[in-house]
């Protein structure tokens, strides 16, 4: 297939990308190279796509609707994942215009691209920030997520509902994949694994909010790759038994479709730090302090419908997926 990937120097982008390419599709990768975290490492994780002839690279903007639509005319990509976004819980709420922006003008040109150019399936990023408020574990894509505690996790379940109603409208097969705390090697330097690795080696001290007792399903990006792919080749089709008396948001009459990838084994931050000093053979001076704005206390997937619809569960254990990260920083930034 030819799959246009947007945020292809991204995190999870670059490494979906890479897997399309080794399986033998072609890829036009878009992104903006935007400097909100060092655009050196962006372009590092490019230059593992760039020997690969079914790679395209092109630079733009979700919000230049006229690149974005000149891209959809030159290469008609088949299927479409959209990772470009503005990430970041915390930092939407010191720049909440940057995630209308990214997030809300930049995924409508997306659907309207994928809505005039025929496009068979899009994927698209959405988050499990977007349970927001909710208490009852684990997190299913079946609950109602009508209360989120950050811009960001707003315009993500924007983005759920945007794409229902084409889907609706204009028989778009869409399906939104709520990611859990990715984390891995290539991995972001505003996440923690990054921040506490780079300081533990420093000597400096690590930031521990909630005093550590967060509870997080950490998703190796191995497992979140594959299953973009299952969810790729499994093009969103209606729900036949869906029914307004008792609507299920996950699904559709429409060929709409919501999944959560995560681990469903969710770990305490004391314990994932923990891993983490044990794997660099060092301990860390640890600044605890109370929960921030926007945070959650506990994430916890429920994976039933992905396991059903595409057959997958991620399954890579936190001890095997710290370690890969910790050898790639080691490596990568010679440590």
């Amino acid at each position: 297939m030819k799959v246009l990937v947007t945020g292809s120097a991204g995190f999870i982008g670059s490494a979906l990308a890479l897997r399309l390419l080794e399986r033998g599709d072609n890829v036009v990768g878009l992104d903006n190279l935007n400097d909100y975290y060092d655009v050196n490492l962006k372009k590092a994780r490019l230059e593992r796509l760039r020997p690969h002839r079914g790679f395209t690279d092109i630079r733009a903007s979700l919000e230049d609707t006229s690149a974005l639509t000149e891209t959809f005319v030159k290469h008609r990509p088949e299927r479409v994942v959209n990772l470009a976004a503005q990430a970041g819980v915390r930092y939407s709420i010191q720049n909440p215009r940057a995630y209308i922006d990214s997030n809300l003008v930049g995924f409508i040109n997306i659907l309207e691209a994928c809505r005039h150019y025929g496009v068979e399936h899009l994927v698209y990023a959405s988050s499990s920030s977007v349970y927001g408020a909710n208490t009852k574990m684990p997190f299913s894509v079946h609950d109602n997520v009508d209360h989120p505690v950050s811009l960001y996790a707003a315009t993500k379940k924007a983005n759920e509902l945007m794409a229902h109603t084409y889907s609706h409208l204009y028989g778009l097969p869409t399906t939104g994949l709520r990611f859990f705390t990715v984390y891995g090697p290539w991995g972001r330097p505003d996440m923690a694994l990054f921040l506490f690795t780079r300081n533990i080696l420093a000597g400096e001290p690590i930031d521990v909010f909630n005093y550590g007792h967060h509870r997080r399903d950490f998703t190796y990006i191995d497992d979140i790759v594959e299953g973009i792919l299952r969810v790729l080749d499994h093009v969103a089709e209606p729900n036949p038994d869906w029914s307004s008396d008792t609507p299920d948001s996950a699904t559709s009459r429409a060929p709409y479709r919501l999944y959560n990838i995560g681990s469903h084994r969710p770990i305490e931050l004391m314990r994932y730090i923990d891993v983490l000093e044990q794997c660099l053979g060092r301990k860390a001076i640890k600044n605890l302090l109370p929960m921030q704005p926007g945070d959650v206390p506990d994430t916890y997937a429920d994976v039933d419908a992905l396991i059903r619809h595409v057959g997958y569960r991620p399954d890579t254990p936190i001890e095997e997926g710290v370690a890969r990260f910790v050898a790639w920083y080691r490596d990568h930034y010679r440590v």
